[in-house]
């Protein structure tokens, strides 16, 4: 009896440093900045300044087809698959656009970069390219991502701005803050781009 209490033991005191490293590593991510200029109870409006991103295009339509692939093609980029053969630190979150005509996944660059600063990608995929100011509303949800997940929160921040009058345009969006690995403290957003003058 005392052996596989002993290797239960074992398995859960690694299982625990292993998340905890992986929790630290995560909060010292440089996150895309952001400030937050309106909260309700279940959403907030944020304004998002300018900033760089690595971003991939994909025929992908769903989350687990968009996710793995285009994961590995940003990666490759920011790990040294580049004209400079230079390592780019890795940022939080990554965004994606899934939507049925033509989907996207994005790396936010470092805010220490500008785009002439960024070596080119050696995958021509790969586009690197400014994104101007923006509000957006944001919801959060915790756990593991899946297709249901962000089309129950993307409906539901879609009703929430409808019943604050509040207008919104274009796609909503995923964002991913956590490593597939982290089992502990996920974070996920659905965010959209809104019109705000500050209600």
């Amino acid at each position: 009896m005392k052996i596989p209490f002993i290797i239960i033991s074992i398995i859960f005191v690694l299982f625990i440093i292993i998340q905890s490293f992986t929790i630290m590593s995560t909060n010292k991510a440089e996150l895309q900045k952001y400030s937050v200029v309106h909260t309700e109870k279940e959403f907030e409006i944020r304004f998002y300044p300018s900033a760089t991103f690595a971003t991939i295009y994909s025929q992908a339509k769903t989350y687990q087809d968009l996710s793995g692939p285009g994961f590995r093609r940003l990666a490759g980029y920011i790990f040294g698959g580049n004209n400079k053969s230079q390592k780019i630190s890795m940022t939080s979150p990554v965004q994606m656009d899934i939507n049925d005509t033509l989907s996207e996944m994005s790396f936010v660059m470092p805010a220490q970069y500008t785009i002439e600063e960024l070596p080119q990608p050696d995958d021509s995929s790969v586009v690197i390219h400014n994104k101007p100011d923006e509000y957006m509303a944001a919801i959060r949800f915790s756990g593991f991502a899946s297709i249901k997940h962000i089309a129950d929160y993307t409906e539901k921040l879609r009703n929430l701005l409808i019943s604050k009058e509040i207008s919104y345009s274009g796609n909503f969006r995923y964002l991913g803050y956590n490593p597939p690995w982290q089992l502990i403290g996920r974070r996920n957003e659905i965010v959209v781009s809104v019109l705000w003058e500050g209600k």
